[in-house]
């Protein structure tokens, strides 16, 4: 097989990667006609896609690897997926912050990059249910008996019952959220998709958020291109409710497409805004 061949291999099963995670799933005869190829030139595309876990082979065709719904993976594990990804869009994120503003940081692991690169903006009332971007904050500050530093974040730390993900939730994160209003939300997700919106595995955290983005000004989600078109146990927000989902190149086209039909603003960082 000549390169110019794998070229075209590769660029097949991305369009079919992409076909399968927007519509949740493809029939193999859609696919000869899409793409005017053979069966069996889709059946090796498919075999490939199963191999590397991409996807998962049905009769006639494919559907997404499927994942329990109630699945919530610890903040460690959650840490060493996309990190670079994670933190280019944390930059991006970051240049959305004015100095003095109140902002709040929900639970997840790109919330968590974007704390440390807001360590230098000043002034901040910083509104958390993240016990790890509370420690970025409180870590960051000068040690005891030391003058306090110029404009450090005043970080409010909502209490709550600790998920696997180091979130707060439940009835006391709820209660101090809703008493308080903020400029700026930024928002982690498990999952996120035109069908199922913002979801999460956790119920508790669900409610939390939506206390969250009621409390909000502007929502501004922070995830990940893996995070498209996961679906978990419960879904908390549309995706007309966001204001702008920051994410990264890995994010298809086909996709950035349906996205900003939804929402007003798609950044991907790297990228000339849409």
């Amino acid at each position: 097989m000549t390169d110019n061949q794998n070229l075209l291999a590769e660029q097949r099963r991305a369009l079919i990667l992409d076909e399968v995670r927007r519509r949740g799933g493809v029939r193999v005869n859609e696919l000869t006609r899409r793409l005017s190829v053979s069966d069996m030139t889709i059946r090796r595309d498919l075999d490939a896609l199963a191999r590397q876990g991409m996807l998962a082979k049905v009769h006639g065709g494919a559907v997404p690897v499927a994942e329990p719904s109630t699945h919530e993976p610890g903040f460690e594990a959650k840490s060493a997926l996309e990190p670079s990804a994670k933190d280019e869009i944390a930059r991006v994120a970051a240049a959305l912050v004015a100095p003095g503003t109140a902002i709040a940081l929900s639970g997840g692991t790109t919330t968590y990059a974007l704390a440390r690169h807001l360590l230098e903006v000043p002034d901040l009332t910083v509104v958390t249910n993240s016990v790890r971007v509370a420690d970025v904050f409180h870590e960051a500050r000068p040690n005891a008996g030391s003058e306090a530093r110029r404009g450090a974040a005043t970080v409010v730390l909502t209490g709550g019952v600790r998920t696997p993900s180091d979130a707060l939730v439940g009835p006391v994160a709820d209660r101090a959220v809703r008493s308080l209003h903020f400029d700026l939300l930024f928002l982690g997700v498990h999952g996120i998709s035109v069908e199922a919106g913002l979801s999460t595995p956790n119920l508790a955290e669900a409610e939390t958020n939506r206390c969250l983005m009621r409390s909000a000004r502007r929502v501004v989600v922070v995830a990940d291109h893996t995070k498209w078109g996961k679906v978990g146990l419960s879904s908390f927000a549309d995706l007309t409710e966001v204001d702008t989902w920051v994410t990264d190149r890995g994010l298809p086209g086909g996709v950035r497409a349906e996205v900003v039909e939804q929402l007003p603003g798609l950044l991907v960082a790297g990228e000339e805004p849409m």
